[in-house]
Parts: C-alpha cells; sequence; structure tokens
C-alpha cells in the first residue's frame, strides 16, 4: 500500500482522485462493504475476519445462511464493524444479478470483492456427475466473471476498488482425477492476470490468490479423507486457512498481481509451470487418489460453497 489508511485525502476533486489510484485497498467508509463469497467457513471465512480486524464493513454471501448468521455476530462483536448477511445461490445468474440492487437498497456502494466461492468435484471424467460437473463450472467460473462484471464498472466510475478471486495451485498444470477444477483455477488465474492489466492505473486493483493445500474441511466435502489427502501432497505444503487469508489480504493491499502463500507451494507451483507436461502429468494420474481403482463414484457438489483446495 503507497498510502497508510486513515490518512486523509488532500483538498479538491482532482486530489482525491490522485489519492484514490495511489490506494491498493481503498480505506473503509461508512458506506462501503466489502463482499465476501463462500464466506461460511474456510479460507473465506477467515478473509472476512481479516477484513473486519481493518476496519471494513462486509457482506457475507453464501448458501449456509445459520453460518454466515455465526460469523457476523463474531465479527461485529469482535470489530464493531457493520456486517450484511445475504443466503444466495452463486450457481445461479438471476441470484448474482440481484446483489447490486438488494446492496443499493441498503445505501452501501461495493469497494472490494472477493470471489472465494468454489468447490471441486473428485474422480476420472467418465465417472463425473453432469450436474456437479456444470456446478462446478457455474460457481468457479461463471460466478467470478458476473459478479466482476456487475461491480468493477462502479469501482471504475469512483476510482477505487479492489477484487481478489481466490484460485488454487493447481492453476499452473493439468489435474487428472480433478480435471474440471484444475481447468476452472486455470481460467480464474489468467482472467485474473488479463483483468489486472486492463485496470492498471485506474484506481482499481485485482490480485488472484493460489493456495495449495489447505485445512478447510474442502476435501472431505469432495470424497476424499484426511489421509488420503495428507498423502497426496507433502504436509509442508499445507497452510492453515488463517495464514492463507492473511497473505491474501495482504498482497491484496499491497497491489500484487498473483499470491501464492507458502513457500513451499511457490517452489512447487513453479517447478510445476515450467516441468514438461508428458511427464508431469501422467505422475500426477498415479498419485491422485481419485483416481484408485477402489475408489467409488464421486459425489456431487456439497451442500455450500467455499474455497480453497490445491
Amino acid at each position: 500500500m503507497l498510502v497508510s489508511e486513515g490518512r486523509p485525502a488532500p483538498g479538491g476533486a482532482d486530489d482525491a482522485v490522485t489519492y484514490a489510484l495511489a490506494m491498493a485497498l481503498p480505506t473503509p467508509r461508512e458506506n462501503t462493504t466489502a463482499i465476501v463469497t463462500g464466506a461460511s467457513s474456510g479460507i473465506g471465512a477467515e478473509m472476512a475476519r481479516e477484513l473486519a480486524r481493518r476496519g471494513h464493513g462486509l457482506t457475507l454471501v453464501a448458501r449456509r445462511e445459520d453460518r454466515l448468521l455465526a460469523l457476523a455476530a463474531e465479527l461485529t462483536q469482535a470489530s464493531s464493524v457493520r456486517v450484511e448477511v445475504i443466503a444466495a445461490d452463486l450457481t445461479d445468474a438471476d441470484s448474482r444479478g440481484d446483489l447490486p440492487a438488494l446492496l443499493a437498497s441498503r445505501g452501501l456502494t461495493v469497494d472490494i470483492l472477493i470471489n472465494n466461492a468454489g468447490f471441486t468435484t473428485m474422480g476420472p471424467v467418465s465417472n463425473a456427475d453432469r450436474a456437479a460437473e456444470l456446478a462446478l463450472v457455474r460457481t468457479n467460473v461463471e460466478a467470478v466473471v458476473d459478479l466482476c462484471d456487475l461491480f468493477i464498472p462502479g469501482m471504475l466510475t469512483r476510482h477505487r476498488g479492489a477484487v481478489l478471486n481466490t484460485a488454487s495451485t493447481a492453476a499452473f498444470q493439468p489435474l487428472p482425477g480433478q480435471a474440471s477444477y484444475g481447468a476452472s483455477k486455470a481460467f480464474v488465474l489468467s482472467y485474473g492476470r488479463a483483468l489486472a492489466a486492463e485496470l492498471r492505473g485506474s484506481g482499481v486493483s485485482v490480485t488472484t490468490l493460489c493456495p495449495g493445500p489447505v485445512e478447510t474441511g474442502f476435501a472431505e466435502a469432495a470424497g476424499m479423507t484426511d489421509e488420503e489427502a495428507a498423502e497426496s501432497l507433502p504436509k509442508v505444503m499445507w497452510v492453515p486457512a488463517s495464514d492463507v487469508a492473511r497473505a491474501a489480504i495482504e498482497a491484496l493491499a499491497a497491489g500484487r498481481t498473483v499470491v501464492i502463500p507458502g513457500a513451499a507451494n511457490r517452489v512447487g507451483a513453479g517447478l510445476a509451470h515450467l516441468a514438461p507436461k508428458s511427464i508431469l502429468v501422467p505422475l500426477m494420474a498415479k498419485r491422485h487418489p481419485a483416481l484408485h481403482a477402489d475408489r467409488g463414484t464421486p459425489p456431487g457438489p456439497p451442500s455450500d460453497s467455499d474455497g480453497g483446495s490445491h
């Protein structure tokens, strides 16, 4: 961040715009809000806590309203920030499309957008559940594009805003056993990099978060046991959700384009990107527990969507 939060902008409209352009993470105001999707648990909930500690009002979006209300009560008590709760199905275009008018009716302006909702399916494509695969694409890809389309134009008009999209280290190579998930995160990474370049100098920053394996219950919801998850990836690569969230918000505040929490994950992502795919991808297919012959048909999508895996 080039200008510290809380510093008053110099007088005059032009000075105010210059101040805004220098900010990667907008200073919170009474009528501004940070949308966090997939906020009911895991990385999303931890990012909401990080933003609340920085004084940002929040709009928490996910399917499980009870969990959102519990988190909202916690944040309000701990940080005295305003917290809105919206139970919404992000696979549904109409549900997403209602968000701008709903927030405007509450007198709120979106300064920060965190697209964190997402889930994975497991197993070979030949065994895929059609409904689950389509729901994955709608949540992991379509919702990211749609919410950016809905809220970035307003940020540009105001010359202030920050967007964080959650991808994964799975974005750096194909992922047999989670083919749709890996491809969806590769899309998010490519989209975020392109969007960041388009918006450079506008006062609106875009950061893409690429976490490695995170203990969020994500893999369990997709049908992978803790033992299988631990065997598939070295322990040194696992990063707590709170550490991932802290790194994400710090990167957003600094205006960084891509952040990969954890030194081992940064090395792994670099090697995966550079390694010959003709060698790497078959090895990954042999190691992925979802492709083991003794596994049954993978389950459909979890009861809610929350980001964070590898």
